[in-house]
């Protein structure tokens, strides 16, 4: 087992979907002049080591539940491939899992007392959000009920990268939500549904061979392709109310128009994509795309 192999497992090119998403929670709490740039930068740590978990924990469930076939295309998994054996995988699964704790706790013991919610119940109420976290993480497709395999994989996607992620960065900072936040933070959980949405698309063979019954499984491909769209569709109407509510009209003219040549950009690229490779290089194009549109809200507010 080399280094290289456990890099692998962890999915570089996921992770911006991680950090993009805290960063989102950022700039709700600047639009309110109450970033805290301590609690956001551990905000994103937090995200991101859930993330390296949540891959770790797919390398090592599609692996014993058959989804990483010879018929699976994309990137090489490590545990299927024999590079990460199981039991390694297991012990990389239980650090990974003390990471998340610890950035945890150093986030909550940051972020409470500032926001004036220090007491006990308020601790216990974060600690629970976490502990759902991470169960989410692993039981996507490992344990005895994965529910990745009954399609629910999309729509956790959109709550935990979505709703936790971004509203609970801005909450952690600011102390408090504004109904507007709903919108981006759903719209950036539907950005991340596409992201899962191509990679199930690129693996509808293998993951129906292996009873993993996605929704892109379940849909086909040209009719995921419809969903995707639709997906797009949404998360741009609702990134619209929100220029046109929280940035100056200028600025949100020009912010629509880059929102709307990337959105059709990527609908272009993917109405061409047929084979499993076109899909898996549009997976890490997207992501890298939700990233630099968070950074650049973050330079218009």
């Amino acid at each position: 087992m080399a280094f290289k192999h456990w890099l692998a497992a962890a999915r570089p090119r996921t992770l911006p979907l991680a950090a993009a998403s805290a960063l989102c929670g950022g700039v709700l709490a600047a639009l309110n002049q109450q970033s805290n740039p301590p609690v956001l930068v551990l905000c994103v740590m937090t995200a991101v080591a859930l993330q390296i978990f949540s891959n770790f924990a797919n390398d090592y469930g599609d692996a014993c539940n058959g989804a990483d076939s010879c018929l699976r295309k994309g990137p090489k998994r490590m545990v299927s491939s024999g590079n990460i054996s199981r039991n390694a995988m297991k012990w990389g699964l239980t650090v990974s899992a003390l990471i998340c704790c610890l950035c945890g706790l150093a986030l909550l013991a940051a972020a409470l007392p500032s926001i004036g919610m220090g007491g006990l119940h308020n601790w216990m109420l974060w600690l629970l959000l976490g502990a759902a976290a991470i169960t989410a993480a692993f039981s996507y497709t490992a344990g005895k009920k994965p529910y990745g395999y009954i399609g629910l994989g999309d729509l956790s996607v959109m709550v935990f990268f979505g709703w936790v992620g971004v509203l609970g960065s801005e909450y952690l900072q600011t102390g408090r939500l504004n109904a507007w936040s709903w919108l981006p933070a759903t719209a950036l959980g539907l950005w991340c549904a596409m992201v899962l949405n191509l990679n199930n698309m690129r693996d509808i063979r293998s993951d129906t061979a292996a009873g993993k019954i996605t929704v892109a499984a379940r849909l086909g491909l040209r009719r995921a392709k419809y969903y995707h769209a639709l997906l797009l569709a949404a998360a741009y109407m609702m990134w619209t109310l929100w220029l046109m509510r929280h940035v100056h009209l200028a600025a949100a003219g020009r912010l629509n128009a880059l929102l709307l040549a990337a959105s059709l950009i990527h609908l272009y690229f993917l109405k061409k994509a047929q084979s499993c490779t076109q899909l898996d290089k549009l997976l890490p194009q997207w992501s890298i795309t939700i990233l630099l549109w968070v950074l650049f809200l973050w330079a218009h507010v």
